[in-house]
């Protein structure tokens, strides 16, 4: 995955606060558990493997507040889980050195969640803090960090026993934590770890709630609605030193409802990268037989997404290709994968990784309007 799996996500904490339906909650309650885990594994980042002298390890300690069916969303993934979770890493290198991180996180179960043993996938994204990020004099092996704070997401697929005694219950399972600061700043190849992990958890509460169950009609009719997007950001070449510069994004796109969870998505990128004229120019000295004379630094886009949709968060992938390019950076093809966040209807907020293939460019964020 190297850079991709970033936590574009960099509010992702203010998404849990923000979860709210239109339609009408149910007075059911809820309740909370913590839950403290161990992971040992390796590291999946072959660039910096041969500066790593030993196995990574960590703790995540949680805190998880558990959803009954108050809301329609609920229901529709099977009452999952919200939550806040505290990371720690220790990379076993002095020159990647350590990794605090502040997660919010969604546990969604398998399984009916009447049923004692689960099998739960968490997804979390937030903020990490290195301790170690590169330094032209006095850390410049560390490729995978060029800055203190960096966006991190992490997966973990589970097996749960809750109240196994009394209040107090196990999980066992698999672990993969990705950081890196998206291209903010370089050098920035990111770091992957993958491990093993076990843990106990705690319920405050001596047994769950009885889960709220609603008549939902699944069909949604609604017509083609358009798309009117501005983002923007900071970002630099993956040329080291090269300079940090804006960025601007101007997007357009018609979707589709097909039900209550999805829509497709069709539209066109504006690109406007001021980054690209250092990058132009360190290519024309380095590459004299290959050189160019643009100066152009947009780059148009079409692209085909699709959009999932909880409560008023939704979940966006886009998949696109660039009809206007001028000077080949990195590949013609691109992908978008991000968060937008309504505000009644119309209005939205996003945030969202822009990348080829594995090779993170941007973190955008910006507004719009659907119509």
């Amino acid at each position: 995955m190297r850079k991709i799996a970033t936590l574009i996500f960099l509010a992702f904490h203010g998404l849990l606060l923000a979860q709210e339906s239109s339609a009408t909650a149910a007075n059911v309650g809820t309740q909370s558990s913590f839950t403290a885990s161990y992971f040992y594994g390796n590291i999946l980042s072959k660039p910096i493997t041969h500066v790593v002298q030993g196995h990574p390890e960590g703790l995540f300690l949680s805190w998880n507040k558990k959803n009954f069916g108050n809301k329609e969303w609920e229901q529709h993934y099977n009452y999952p889980d919200v939550g806040i979770s505290i990371g720690y890493q220790d990379y076993k290198s002095d020159i990647v050195g350590e990794l605090y991180s502040l997660y919010g996180h969604y546990n969604f179960y398998f399984f009916n969640r009447k049923n004692k043993n689960q099998m739960i996938l968490r997804v979390g994204i937030g903020l990490a803090y290195n301790t170690n990020p590169y330094d032209k004099i006095t850390n410049n092996k560390n490729i995978s960090f060029g800055t203190h704070i960096n966006s991190s997401t992490y997966f973990k697929l589970y097996y749960q026993r809750e109240r196994l005694f009394k209040n107090i219950g196990v999980e066992a399972g698999l672990t993969l934590i990705h950081a890196s600061n998206a291209n903010i700043k370089s050098p920035n190849t990111g770091v992957n770890t993958w491990g093993l992990t076990a843990g106990l958890n705690y319920n405050l509460e001596n047994e769950d709630l009885e889960i709220y169950e609603r008549e939902i009609n699944k069909k949604l009719k609604e017509p083609i609605k358009f798309n009117l997007i501005f983002r923007g950001g900071i970002n630099e070449s993956e040329i080291i030193g090269s300079g940090i510069y804006p960025f601007y994004v101007f997007s357009g796109y018609a979707d589709k409802r097909l039900n209550r969870k999805s829509a497709l998505q069709f539209g066109t990128d504006v690109f406007i990268s001021p980054f690209m004229k250092e990058y132009i120019k360190y290519w024309n000295i380095n590459f004299p037989n290959e050189a160019t004379e643009t100066s152009d630094i947009t780059r148009i886009g079409v692209f085909v997404g699709h959009e999932l949709f909880v409560s008023n968060i939704s979940v966006i992938l886009q998949v696109g290709y660039y009809v206007h390019y001028p000077f080949s950076y990195v590949s013609p093809y691109y992908e978008r994968l991000g968060l937008k966040r309504y505000f009644g209807e119309k209005w939205f907020a996003t945030a969202s990784l822009k990348a080829h293939a594995a090779d993170a460019e941007t973190v955008e964020f910006g507004f719009g309007i659907r119509l």
